[in-house]
Order: structure tokens, then C-alpha cells, then sequence
């Protein structure tokens, strides 16, 4: 506090009453800190420094800190250290900005070549009291190019007794020659335990209440920045009343209930659209922008497929105990393949909820869209579903099939679809206006009838005609047939209808209980393992499994040979290995 002509006292924010003097209190840059001490202990000290990293987390700070160490002197005499617990001749000078040998300059202000020149000129005449004339120019990215230019030569060759110290946000707009010629530090982000760490000591400071919630939002909010968390910080108090509670941060920075948020990611998940519309309309009511909403659920959707991922994100101090707690259940529920597709849609939705003209009701078609897709299986899901209950006791997909946090939360080990009422196949054919009697596709045999089904797209008939259907008889118009037992007994409604409407006639099909069973799927099995018992008699196979132990031959593909090349072949000295057999696998 200070006390101005009125008799008043001035408030010192907190951003500058706990601006950091040396780098013993600089927090988050263990590693710079550490490069310089030991730069500084082997007198290896670069003439011009490049600090970069995002806004607030302490370039400028850093600069005056580190113009303070170099001009560093004692009753012993000048001497650059970064033991700076005791101040020296020059450090409070330095510290207030007014030393005469310390030039700061905001090259946001002071872009051009004429302002670099000023420096330049400068350079010629030594320090006036402290051992080096030091030169901290801020945001030096927006500079001009003629300014760069002229900087250069200086900053490559300068006096023995001048230092360069330069910081920006935008290190990819400094040019490399310029890069070049700095020893360059990259400032992080201030770790989320260490900011809120210092944060508390400050609260405790200052005397100030504050609740653990409240204190995660505020970190979460700066972003990593010390200076954003102090200024918001310095608001959470006062809009408190000196004291922090959660409420009053979510209050103030416009956020959503975070619990709020979580219950209505979950409904979402089950697929409950109308409990996750009413908690959309509590927010709204509450003041809650819809763009935030859904760029919370964004964020929970990203927290639970870290916490998925990586279960030790859990320990990170800034969630809260119910984003930690209820995101590892929810991680445990929900697949990799759902949350992806929940991302994918909150990222899509988000704009158009900025751009909609209104933006709650672009909000509710974004959640019912998310709760809608948590019954809807992925395609690999629904085939291996498929391959995995050929019982057909499954509900159709046309019905829904088990909702994201119910069914699919590992594996797919649920049902998803069958033919089971027709759901998914027996549908009806589609009004046309052409003549019944229309020609359709001419079926000579069951292998057509697969074929045909393959062409329509009708992958889940195409599917059974394969597993569970074996062809007895086959002529135009009659079907004789054999079912393996886990077939779906709908399959033959289903069948029949398909055919009706491909070909424009009625067939009849018929069951038989007698005839031996053969489906094609058998077929091709047998053939491809007769196939593989045949190649594994092979002189050149049975040399590879000899000299690799445990090898297995897993595929066969046949190899196409060109008529040049093969009458370039010297038929005396035929190939070392068949091409065909390539694909061997070692057991572990």
C-alpha cells in the first residue's frame, strides 16, 4: 500500500505486489533458471538473451531479473551472480524500471528503424555506473523488417559491455537471422499443482478464505499463466467479498456447473435427450452462454478420454473431485470409439452454435444429435456382433440398439442387430411406378443370389446367405434350403421379400430339415485350410519353418507372373522360395 496526496491508499494488485524479484521466486522455469546458473557460475554468459513463451508467464519478469544478476554489485565490487537474496547496489534501481543503464523499450510502441537507431547509438558510449548497459526490448516480433535489418550487426557484434535481452509471444515471427544471434529460452506454461500451490500461499498471505473448487477454476481459467490466475484471482476476491467460494468464481467467469456439466455429458451418454435438454435450459436460465456449455462438454469429453488413456491423469490437482471421481467411472463405461465420436460432434456442433442466429436452439440440435448416435453401433461393431451372436437374439438396429454407457462401453459385447421381426431386412419395397412385371436381374444359381445381395449393399443378408444358410435346390422362382441351427428363422421372411422386390416376383422358398448342411463360409474354410495344409508340404515352407521354430503360415496369396518375365526366367534355375507363401508370423 501507498498513500497518495489525498491521504488515500493505493491498491496494489496482486499481479504486482507479488511480481517476483529474483529467481528464487520465479516459479515454473526450473530449467532456464537452472541453464543460467550454471552459465553464470563458468562465466559463459551470452551477450543476448531471446525469452519467448505465452502471455503471463514471465518474460518481462525474467528480463529485469536477469538485468538485475548481470549488474549485480556488493561492497566486494561488480560481479554477475544469480544469488540475489540480498540487494545490491543497482538491483532497486533496476527493479523500479529508472536505472539509468537499463533501457526498456516496448517495440509494440517503437517499431521502426529510427527507434533502433537510437539504440544502435547508444551502444557507443559505456554504462554510467553499473558494469553493463543493458538493452530489454519487449514484443520485439513487431518490429519492422527495416528494424531487424539494422539491428543485426550490433546485436551480432556488440561491445563488450552491452546486453541484449529480448521477449515475445511470437517467436515465429522474429526473423532466424536474428534467432540466430540470441541464446533463446522458451518460458512454459506454469504447471497446474505449482500455480495453484503458489496461489494458496498468496490467499494465506493476504488472509483471505477460499475454497478448493473455487481455487481449480481460477487455475483452470488462467491457462497457465501466473499473471491471468493473479488477475483473476484479484476478481474472485473482490467479487466475494473477501472470501472464494466456488459459486462466486463460476458466477463471475460465466462458467457452467461443472457437476451440471458432468450430469448432462452422462445423460448424453445413455441417451436420455430429454434430461440433457432440461439441464441445457437450467444453465441457459442460470446466465450460462451456450457456446460454453457445449465447449464444457467438449472439455469433459476430452478429460474422460485422457482419464481412459491415461488413468494417472486422475492425480492432476486441478480437476475437481467430481471431475476426477465421476470422469474414472465414466472412462470405464464408455469406449475409445464412442468418446471419439462424441468429440468429433461437440468440435462440429461448437460451430455452428457460434454462428447459428440462435444459438440454444443450435445448442438442443447439437444434444440430441450426441444422444441419438449413442445407440447407433460403428459398422466394425455391428460385423462382430455379427460373427459373435449368430443366435439372432438380438433387437434390430432399426429399434435401437443398447445405449453408449450400457453396451459399449468395452468390447462390443451387446447386442446390436439381427433380423429378429424383419427390423433390419424384411422391410417393405418402396413404391414405383414401373410395371410389376419389369424385368429384373436373372438368377441362375445360389452363388448369383450372394452376388446380388453383395451388389444391393445388403451386407447383413449377405452375411447369413454366407454362415447360416446351406443351398439344397435352386431354379428360377423355387428355393430349396437348409438352415444352420443358430439361424435366424426370420431370415427366410426376410429372403423373400428381398427377392420380391429385386426381381419383381414372387419365390418360393422352401426349409428342408433333412439335407446336409454346407454353407459357403464352410466352404471357403475348407477350401483355404486344405489350401494351407497343402503349401505347409512344400520343400521350400517346411526349409522356413526349420529355420524358424514356432513360424506359422497365416495367408496365401497368389503371385502373377508377366509373360516377358516369365520367359526371361532361366528354366534351369527355378526361384529359391515359391512367391506365393510370404506371410510368416513367429509366435512370441
Amino acid at each position: 500500500m501507498a498513500a497518495n496526496e489525498t491521504g488515500t491508499s493505493s491498491y496494489l494488485v496482486l499481479a504486482r505486489k507479488y511480481r517476483p524479484q529474483d529467481f528464487s521466486t520465479l516459479i515454473g522455469q526450473d530449467a532456464m533458471v537452472r541453464t543460467l546458473t550454471n552459465a553464470f557460475k563458468a562465466n559463459r554468459i551470452a551477450h543476448a538473451f531471446m525469452l519467448t513463451g505465452v502471455r503471463g508467464v514471465g518474460k518481462t519478469t525474467t528480463a529485469r531479473i536477469l538485468a538485475r544478476a548481470l549488474n549485480y554489485a556488493d561492497e566486494s565490487g561488480p560481479h554477475p551472480t544469480l544469488d540475489l537474496e540480498k540487494e545490491g547496489t543497482h538491483c532497486r534501481a533496476i527493479i523500479e524500471s529508472r536505472h539509468v543503464d537499463v533501457v526498456e523499450m516496448d517495440a509494440a510502441s517503437h517499431t521502426g528503424i529510427d527507434d533502433i537507431r537510437e539504440i544502435i547509438d547508444s551502444t557507443r558510449y559505456g554504462p554510467v555506473s553499473a558494469p553493463y548497459k543493458i538493452f530489454i526490448i519487449d514484443e520485439v516480433h513487431m518490429l519492422s523488417k527495416s528494424a531487424f535489418n539494422g539491428l543485426l550487426k550490433t546485436l551480432e557484434e556488440p561491445p563488450p559491455y552491452v546486453k541484449f535481452i529480448f521477449a515475445t509471444t511470437e517467436i515465429r515471427k522474429v526473423p532466424v537471422t536474428i534467432l540466430s544471434r540470441c541464446q533463446r529460452f522458451d518460458l512454459r506454461r506454469v504447471p497446474a499443482d505449482t500455480l495453484t500451490t503458489y496461489l494458496g500461499g498468496i490467499l494465506e498471505k493476504e488472509g483471505i478464505g477460499y475454497e478448493a473448487d473455487a481455487l481449480s477454476l481460477v487455475v483452470r481459467a488462467g491457462e497457465g499463466s501466473v499473471r491471468d490466475a493473479l488477475s483473476l484471482l484479484d476478481q474472485a476476491i473482490a467479487h466475494g467479498g473477501g472470501k472464494i467460494d466456488a459459486e462466486a468464481v463460476r458466477s463471475m467467469l460465466g462458467l457452467a456447473d461443472r457437476a451440471i456439466g458432468l450430469d448432462m455429458f452422462e445423460a448424453l451418454m445413455k441417451g436420455e435427450i430429454e434430461k440433457a435438454l432440461e439441464a441445457l435450459r437450467a444453465q441457459y436460465d442460470a446466465g450460462a452462454d451456450p457456446v460454453t456449455v457445449i465447449s464444457d462438454l467438449a472439455n469433459i469429453t476430452h478429460l474422460v478420454t485422457r482419464l481412459k488413456v491415461v488413468p494417472r491423469a486422475a492425480e492432476d490437482p486441478g480437476l475437481t473431485p467430481d471431475e476426477r471421481d465421476r470422469g474414472g467411472e465414466f472412462a470405464k463405461k464408455l469406449g475409445i470409439r464412442i468418446l471419439s465420436r462424441a468429440w468429433q460432434m461437440l468440435l462440429k456442433g461448437l460451430q455452428e452454435v457460434q454462428t447459428a442466429p440462435d444459438p440454444l436452439a443450435a445448442a438442443e440440435m447439437v444434444l440430441i444429435r450426441i444422444a441419438h448416435a449413442s445407440d447407433l453401433p460403428s459398422p466394425d461393431e455391428l460385423i462382430e456382433k455379427l460373427n459373435a451372436e449368430p443366435h439372432g437374439s438380438a433387437q434390430g438396429v432399426a429399434h435401437g440398439a443398447t445405449p453408449a454407457m450400457a453396451g459399449h462401453a468395452q468390447a462390443p459385447s451387446g447386442p446390436s442387430a439381427s433380423y429378429r421381426g424383419g427390423a433390419s431386412l424384411a422391410r417393405q419395397p418402396a413404391p414405383s411406378s414401373a410395371p410389376q412385371a419389369q424385368a429384373g436381374p436373372q438368377l441362375s444359381s445360389f452363388t448369383d443370389l450372394v452376388a446380388l445381395a453383395r451388389d444391393k449393399r445388403e451386407i447383413l443378408l449377405q452375411h447369413a446367405l454366407e454362415a447360416q444358410v446351406s443351398p439344397v435346390s435352386f431354379e428360377t422362382g423355387r428355393i430349396e434350403v437348409a438352415l444352420t441351427p443358430d439361424a435366424d428363422p426370420n431370415i427366410i421372411q426376410a429372403l423373400s421379400a428381398r427377392l420380391k422386390e429385386w426381381t419383381g416376383r414372387t419365390w418360393m422358398i422352401s426349409v428342408s430339415s433333412s439335407a446336409p448342411i454346407t454353407t459357403i463360409k464352410q466352404q471357403h474354410e475348407a477350401k483355404r485350410q486344405a489350401e494351407i495344409d497343402e503349401a505347409r508340404q512344400d520343400p521350400v515352407v517346411r526349409k522356413v519353418f526349420d529355420l524358424f521354430p514356432g513360424a506359422r503360415l497365416v495367408d496365401i496369396r497368389p503371385y502373377a507372373v508377366s509373360a516377358e518375365a516369365e520367359n526371361e526366367m532361366d528354366p534351369g534355375n527355378p526361384p529359391e522360395a515359391d512367391p506365393g507363401l510370404d506371410d510368416f508370423q513367429e509366435d512370441d
